[in-house]
């Protein structure tokens, strides 16, 4: 179950109007969090991230389905589809088992590290100009104080490497 500080905060960004991934992204931090207070562990950030999402989309966030899910939805027509029964709970004995191998599972896969190498392959994986675009929407949405913090920053990294 989520927090419902984390529920909180994602219906406040769905009321702002901002965008399904953003709300989702609360749920992901959340998750974060848990692995690295060490609730639980996870294989790799990766895992880490897919519980997050998967806890949103239960929450009623409007994400799109997992890609595996998309591909076999695809096979199928869309009237099969739509009668399909609704999907069941896990029973208690399947929900202890995933908790244990969690608990299992190592801690370093929410390290600033890890999370930081993450995010570096999957701008790679976006391409030059979506990633120069995003820098360009993060610095129009910035707002000025942050701006200015920002190159402040910048500063002093480049005074630093120098």
């Amino acid at each position: 179950m989520p927090e419902r500080r984390t529920v909180k905060r994602a219906r406040e960004d769905a009321r702002q109007g901002k965008a399904p991934s953003t709300q989702a992204g609360e749920f992901v931090r959340e998750e974060i969090h848990h692995v690295r207070e060490g609730k639980h562990g996870a294989r790799s950030p990766e895992q880490a991230i897919a519980i997050g999402l998967s806890k949103a989309r239960r929450a009623g966030v409007k994400l799109p389905k997992p890609r595996r899910a998309r591909k076999a939805a695809a096979g199928k027509s869309r009237r099969s589809s739509a009668r399909a029964k609704p999907r069941r709970k896990a029973s208690a004995k399947r929900s202890r088992a995933v908790s244990k191998a969690l608990k299992r599972e190592g801690r370093s896969a929410a390290s600033h590290r890890a999370l930081a190498k993450k995010a570096r392959s999957t701008a790679r994986a976006r391409g030059p100009a979506r990633r120069s675009a995003a820098a360009k929407k993060a610095a129009r949405t910035k707002g000025p104080a942050k701006r200015s913090a920002a190159a402040k920053k910048a500063a002093r990294t480049r005074a630093a490497r120098s």
